[in-house]
């Protein structure tokens, strides 16, 4: 054996096997390699990881399995299959039968007992899954990375392995020269070491030492006529019976196996857990750490008993106002409206109208195949198209799938492709984002399309069309415990997750808004934010979303909100801060109905990012009778706590201890509990949750209506939920006396310097009050526990160059701060923002271009 990095060399070991596989001639005994951490693991063994390798790679693919399972007490053998790696080259082509029948009798052979987990990736992972529904009785666990069990014949399988196949170049690219091995290696985020790619290759030197490769592309059931296809098939069929906990880990940038067979794989095995790390491509065990997970998860679904939680209540359906209000005496009035670009009505329904609606669009979905449990992509602007899709297809129990175009092409992209919707509803510049970059499911445009372009964005029934059927649905209403919804996050602090909602955490967030907001039946509101263009009908309240981009909320004119306020005679008014701001930098347009309108105004709403002060007290004059509300919340569970702009300004004049002072966002909601988890010295949110006022530390949160959990995530849902019952917020804050909730920033943005932790929204929030300063950040940058302490400070007059802050400005920003921790003030022309709310700056960018323009590398902001 080579020398190998990341290997003990008391790992490797060879074993002779006698083989019952049917290529092998009676008698016949091979050699294996394997790596075995047997001899690192002191004390007693929990368990045995049986690791199978795919192809072109081989045991070494491991290696980071073995050695935390040394250190977690299980034992990890890792083989190479016959024909690969360092095991003996038979020279007769084995076939998927073959390969499975081989691993039975190495186990044999080398005297491995249960309880065992199956681990495999690639074709590994097919060879790993057939032994594992042979051997069911010693079977604990089954744990896979990407790899696939069906080919739909109905698509064509991947384009790398197709031209593996073609007979023209199949040995030539798999062994006579190293093209397949290079090509797989290539593969690997971020691109494999010097070293490590040679030990890679070190079993493949030569032609002959390939072989294998070329025999497990050929081995591939490409059709019904393959000789491995009746067990691959047999396969994918029996595993649908496996009880025991599955774990899958996915990469999901895999140019072979791509989040199809993911959901393929789901399918067959539904109690699976599921993580896809994004931006990992198909060597997922070289791409990200792997073995961490395993083990935590080993611990938690291998080693205890499921939880018994207590079983929920009843619960009213989201859909139960649009149905009740639709038979009363409200039958006829204003339920829902568009406007139109002049500022009057340009369509409307009434609640019996409505009900009717959804339920005519339910029973045609359902025709075309929208059943419970089916995906559903809503890619269509807020208004009644919108509306009517959500609640038709709630009342299927098909989950909808709601991404914000605000999150970008690619960002859009990830999201939709991450959850493999079986259905794509949308407009025409959604249908033409969806042909360009392959997005699954159905299409279904919503509006105008003409059938020349439909046919090219391959649009399978129009929206139009299926509302024009007549027949009612009659079906139940789906369980209140059932997937209902995946709301994705903003993206604002890494990639957009995915936020699963059941129909009970649903309604519980209607009635969280209801109760806290005192939003009765009859109520009108204007929805300027997305998320709350959902809840209008569910509330029972005449809703109208006014003229502007819902993606881009600096969009938001002041005449637009007073017209559609006018249009409804609404009391209420949701809209995010950058919405806010651009309704205040266009005031003077506003006609004397729409200011009438906007004075019979009695709740103003802003949330998706901090609200200033000042922008609310700027604001009470255009809605003077309204009580300007700021709740906190987040995509997992919103709204958590609620605060008027009057109980901000008795809050103005509170003391409270702690780290940093922040923003006071208000107590909780009904039914909502806080708690802080505290700060050690490096920064790591590890106290026991406490309400103990001044303690600073990562917010938890506990209520009703906090999500179910994360899609496709176990690994980040772990994490937030390592606190059994509380959703770790990544959020940073304190409570006071009062237990109102301070929020002083994320977890991912505190600093730690030399002079303790410091954390930004505190002196953020100083240096804004500052007459001369539109917004600041303040950021570290530098190592972790010497971080400098850096003020970038978006001037209210605009900035020149970029470049350290005047004097008189720095002066004033230290003075504000009230620290001599600041070791530099910068000045830049415009602070990056988030894509969705236009409003939460970034401060990681922030403290990259920070970093970068004080060493002199770069002049750009980021």
């Amino acid at each position: 054996m080579v020398e190998l990095p990341g290997v003990d060399p008391a790992w490797s070991a060879y074993l002779n096997v006698p083989s019952t596989a049917g290529v092998d001639p009676q008698g016949t005994v091979n050699r294996w390699h394997y790596l075995d951490n047997l001899p690192s693991i002191a004390g007693e063994v929990r368990g045995t990881l049986l690791c199978v390798h795919g192809n072109p790679t081989w045991s070494y693919l491991w290696r980071s399995v073995l050695a935390a399972g040394a250190r977690h007490g299980w034992r990890v053998v890792a083989v190479d299959q016959l024909e690969m790696g360092f095991s003996d080259r038979t020279g007769r082509k084995r076939q998927l039968a073959d390969r499975i029948t081989d691993l039975d009798d190495f186990v044999a052979a080398a005297g491995v007992r249960g309880p065992l987990v199956t681990v495999g990736h690639d074709w590994g992972g097919v060879v790993s899954l057939g032994f594992a529904e042979r051997n069911r009785s010693d079977l604990l666990a089954v744990i896979l990375t990407n790899t696939a069990i069906h080919q739909d014949p109905g698509s064509p399988i991947p384009a790398p392995l197709r031209l593996a196949l073609n007979g023209a170049i199949h040995r030539l690219g798999t062994s006579t020269t190293t093209a397949f091995l290079d090509t797989t290696l290539a593969l690997a985020r971020p691109r494999l070491a010097g070293d490590v790619r040679a030990a890679y290759r070190a079993p493949y030197r030569t032609a002959d030492r390939r072989r294998g490769i070329e025999q497990f592309v050929a081995d591939i059931p490409v059709g019904p006529g393959h000789p491995s296809h009746a067990e691959l098939t047999r396969i994918a069929e029996s595993i649908r019976t496996l009880d025991v906990p599955v774990l899958m880990l996915w990469g999901p940038r895999d140019p072979i196996f791509s989040d199809t067979y993911l959901d393929d794989l789901i399918r067959r095995l539904p109690h699976a857990d599921v993580h896809r790390f994004e931006g990992a491509s198909h060597l997922v065990a070289e791409d990200r750490d792997i073995a961490a997970p395993i083990f935590d998860w080993l611990n938690v679904r291998a080693s205890s008993d499921d939880d018994e939680s207590e079983a929920p209540g009843a619960t009213t359906p989201l859909w139960h106002q649009i149905r009740e209000r639709s038979r009363g005496p409200a039958a006829q009035t204003l339920a829902i409206a568009d406007m139109g670009q002049d500022g009057s009505v340009a369509a409307s329904l009434s609640w019996q109208e409505l009900d009717s609606r959804v339920s005519r669009l339910a029973a045609a979905l359902n025709r075309i195949g929208v059943t419970a449990g089916s995906r559903v992509s809503l890619m269509v602007p807020p208004g009644i198209d919108l509306t009517v899709l959500i609640y038709a297809c709630l009342k299927l129990g098909a989950v909808i799938v709601v991404a914000d175009a605000g999150l970008g092409p690619k960002g859009l992209s990830r999201a939709v492709r991450g959850t493999v919707p079986n259905f794509l509803i949308g407009i025409e510049r959604a249908l033409a984002a969806a042909r360009l970059f392959g997005w699954p499911g159905v299409r279904i445009s919503a509006g105008a399309v003409s059938p020349l372009r439909g046919r090219l964005l391959d649009v399978r029934y129009r929206l139009e069309d299926l509302l024009s059927e007549g027949n009612a649905y009659d079906g139940a209403d789906p369980d209140a415990d059932s997937d209902a919804a995946i709301l994705f996050t903003s993206g604002s602090t890494g990639p957009a997750k995915g936020v699963v909602y059941t129909h009970r955490q649903l309604s519980a967030m209607r009635d969280t808004l209801a109760a806290t907001l005192q939003l009765a039946p009859g109520s009108a509101l204007v929805a300027g934010f997305a998320p709350f263009a959902l809840l209008g009908p569910a509330l029972g309240a005449a809703s109208v979303t006014p003229d502007m981009d819902v993606t881009a909320p600096r969009t938001l004119t002041a005449r637009a909100l007073s017209d559609a306020a006018a249009a409804i005679d609404a009391t209420t008014v949701f809209a995010s801060p950058a919405a806010l701001r651009n309704v205040l930098a266009t005031a003077a347009d506003v006609s004397d109905r729409g200011k009438a309108a906007l004075e019979r105004i009695e709740v103003l709403l802003s949330a998706g990012a901090p609200v200033p002060v000042t922008l609310l007290e700027h604001l009470q004059p255009l809605v003077p009778n309204a009580v300007l509300h700021t709740p906190y919340g987040m995509t997992e569970a919103l709204p958590v706590t609620d605060i008027d702009l009057g109980q901000i300004r008795e809050s103005a004049a509170s003391t409270c201890s702690g780290a940093g002072n922040g923003v006071c966002v208000g107590a909780p909601v009904p039914g909502a509990e806080i708690r802080i988890s505290a700060l050690d010295r490096d920064g790591v949110a590890s106290g026991e949750p406490t309400a103990e006022p001044g303690v600073t530390g990562e917010i938890l949160v506990r209520a009703p209506h906090v999500k179910d959990r994360y899609f496709r995530l176990w690994v980040t849902e772990r994490e937030s939920s390592r606190t059994a019952g509380w959703h770790r917020t990544g959020d940073v804050g304190h409570l006071d006396a009062q237990e109102r909730l301070w929020v002083e920033g994320r977890l991912a943005h505190l600093i730690t310097s030399a002079d303790g932790i410091l954390t930004p929204v505190g002196p953020e929030q100083a240096i804004e009050r500052l007459d001369d300063v539109r917004q600041a950040a303040v950021v570290g940058i530098g190592p972790a526990g010497t971080q400098a302490v850096v003020a970038v400070v978006e001037p209210a007059h605009g900035a020149g160059a970029i470049s350290l802050a005047p004097t008189t400005l720095a002066s004033a920003v230290r003075q504000a701060v009230g620290s001599e921790q600041l070791a530099a003030v910068l000045t830049v022309s415009a602070l990056p923002t988030d894509i969705r709310h236009n409003a939460k700056i970034d401060r990681s960018a922030v403290a990259e271009w920070a970093a970068a323009a004080l060493e002199g590398r770069g002049r750009k902001r980021p």
